[in-house]
């Protein structure tokens, strides 16, 4: 099983071992905002969902802290989410990336999303010390293609809240120590090149001035070997 390891700001440090690793998709509170992240992915050839918001069961290994994404061709990108952990004595908060095969994507969203890993921060917060003020965090997003260009940006207002995924988690048996969820993601700035070299994903906090992130170079694999 895959354990991943969360800085806590009263200086604990928790590890936590993935048994079930869940994308949320088309998640947003706005129905606008959701209409505007399926034609983004409409544009690209990737099918409309038939019903909103997905939950998709991922391969818990799939879940990781690392600096580098491999991927096999030039049409993967990351998206800027947040990410719920369970653990045995309460539920963390961080920042997460889902980074995406686009071209797989076509065929399946569910397929594309066990083709590349869920990026995590290595810092988190107890939901508990957040959760009144949960839609005022913030979370952008920045890529590179030869210099840092950011391309989301919003609040944790535009998507499902915390409590809903909870509620659903309840609801079929899911909710449990060693659960990840990622929280689906915000629109994407039009006009910035997503397939990017490189991400970098941020959760502030406006009201304490603390930030997490996570940051990873995408790494093209050499061409098969016939």
């Amino acid at each position: 099983m895959r354990v991943l390891h969360f800085s806590l700001p009263d200086g604990h440090r928790v590890a936590v071992e993935v048994r079930a690793l869940l994308n949320g998709g088309f998640a947003g509170r706005s129905q606008d905002d959701v209409a505007e992240h399926i034609a983004e992915l409409v544009a690209l050839g990737i099918p409309a969902p038939v019903k909103t918001p997905c939950l998709y069961p991922i391969a818990p290994f799939l879940a990781v802290q690392s600096g580098e994404v491999y991927a096999q061709h030039g049409r993967t990108s990351g998206e800027a989410e947040w990410a719920m952990v369970i653990t045995r004595d309460d539920v963390l908060l961080t920042v997460a990336c889902d980074h995406t095969d686009r071209d797989l994507e076509v065929h399946g969203v569910a397929w594309s999303k066990q083709a590349a890993p869920d990026m995590l921060g290595h810092q988190a917060w107890r939901l508990a010390d957040v959760e009144d003020r949960i839609d005022e965090l913030t979370l952008t997003a920045w890529v590179r293609n030869g210099e840092w260009t950011e391309i989301q940006a919003g609040t944790l207002a535009e998507l499902l809240p915390p409590q809903y995924w909870i509620d659903v988690l309840h609801t079929h048996n899911l909710y449990a120590p060693g659960t990840v969820l990622l929280s689906g993601t915000i629109p994407m700035i039009k006009g910035v090149d997503q397939f990017a070299d490189a991400w970098r994903v941020e959760l502030g906090d406006p009201h304490t001035g603390r930030t997490i992130s996570t940051e990873y170079h995408v790494r093209r694999l050499p061409e098969p070997i016939a």
